[in-house]
């Protein structure tokens, strides 16, 4: 199983100055080849203290220089809030400074305060990423971008850097909605299966995507990469009070980033099924919804830490999993350890085992109760 790390550059409540905040993350990133994580990764975001990386590519690009093996992984790049033509250009030219080590991950993007941003309508926002990435992907294999559609017309236009190595297989996208998982099968791309809901629901998408790739393209989906939020300590009580307190604390960011709660996510065009969330978090209240997300997460002792990765293997035959051990104004120090810790005692058998072989779904991960999530 190949496993990565994410720096996502959260500055909770700003007790850190913004600088303090990117010295330990990227130090945090610079220990990852050492240890022999194989991808280092970020998620882009923009205008709070949710996560503070604006441009995945630049970080990466950074990242490149300073590492020769380890992987480059956009967790994602969302696609309304930029010019394809540019996208299509960065991307091939990281992959050029790399050696061919970039992992493209894509998205469309949920947060309004984003959208607003960007002075951009949120309502388009499927549409524009269908049409984008299509013009994207196409043209990341052919070496030109050329669209003619209702938001993105590209008159045929040669990407420089030429692309010299196909994107096909080290694509990703990320898909919460079902209607979201249904457009990456049919733009061609893996899934990028982030923990937000209740795993049975993870594991019908996953079934209809799989049967609508092989409609489509004629050949099977590539196996998913699963992403989740790590707390690992020799001792599972310590563990558990952590993860409480650190992905609990980070999932309450995801509430306020998001708004999920708000009143705009009740109509909002395009968000059809955020609205359901929308009614669920006016159930369970805020409280239920960070338990919930927590006890998705992976935390425990190493033991524990590493039969929950396998248990989510077996939901959904990932052939990857990335984790972020920085998070919730964590300290430093302990995000350090928390890093090491699953380097030294969890990675070894995870690397070491093949994801790829068939999968015994005796024991699955049980189903819960209700789901709250982000895109």
């Amino acid at each position: 199983m190949h496993v990565g790390m994410a720096a996502v550059f959260q500055n909770m409540g700003r007790a850190l100055s913004d600088h303090q905040i990117y010295l330990n993350e990227l130090a945090l990133a610079d220990m990852a080849e050492p240890l022999g994580f194989e991808s280092i990764r970020s998620v882009e975001h923009h205008f709070t203290d949710y996560t503070m990386c604006p441009d995945v590519v630049q970080f990466l690009s950074y990242m490149a220089g300073r590492t020769r093996h380890v992987r480059l992984g956009s967790m994602v790049v969302v696609l309304p809030w930029h010019d394809p033509m540019r996208v299509a250009e960065q991307i091939s030219m990281l992959d050029h400074l790399s050696g061919g080590r970039m992992i493209l991950g894509l998205g469309r993007g949920a947060g309004k305060v984003e959208f607003d941003g960007f002075r951009l309508d949120m309502g388009d926002s499927r549409e524009t990423f269908v049409e984008y990435g299509e013009a994207l992907l196409r043209g990341l294999e052919t070496g030109i971008m050329e669209y003619d559609g209702k938001h993105y017309r590209q008159p045929p236009t040669p990407i420089r850097p030429a692309p010299w190595k196909s994107f096909r297989g080290r694509s990703y996208a990320a898909a919460v909605s079902p209607e979201s998982a249904r457009i990456m099968a049919r733009l061609g791309v893996g899934l990028l299966i982030i923990p937000q809901k209740p795993w049975r629901e993870v594991e019908k998408e996953l079934t209809e995507y799989n049967q609508l790739y092989r409609e489509i393209n004629g050949t099977d989906a590539p196996q998913p990469i699963s992403a989740g939020w790590i707390f690992v300590d020799e001792s599972a009580e310590r563990a558990r009070e952590m993860a409480m307190r650190y992905i609990g604390g980070y999932y309450r960011t995801v509430l306020d980033h998001y708004q999920f709660a708000g009143a705009h996510m009740k109509n909002q065009r395009g968000y059809e099924y955020y609205a359901k969330m929308n009614e669920k978090l006016a159930v369970y209240g805020d409280e239920k919804a960070i338990e919930f997300f927590a006890d998705l997460q992976v935390y425990g002792t190493p033991e524990q830490v590493h039969e929950k990765i396998m248990t989510i293997h077996r939901q959904t035959r990932n052939s990857g999993f990335v984790g972020v051990f920085s998070y919730a104004g964590m300290p430093h120090e302990e995000a350090a350890r928390n890093m090491r810790l699953f380097a030294g005692k969890v990675m070894p058998a995870l690397k070491a085992f093949d994801a790829g072989a068939a999968i015994d779904r005796s024991h699955a991960l049980p189903d819960l109760r209700y789901a709250v999530a982000a895109e």
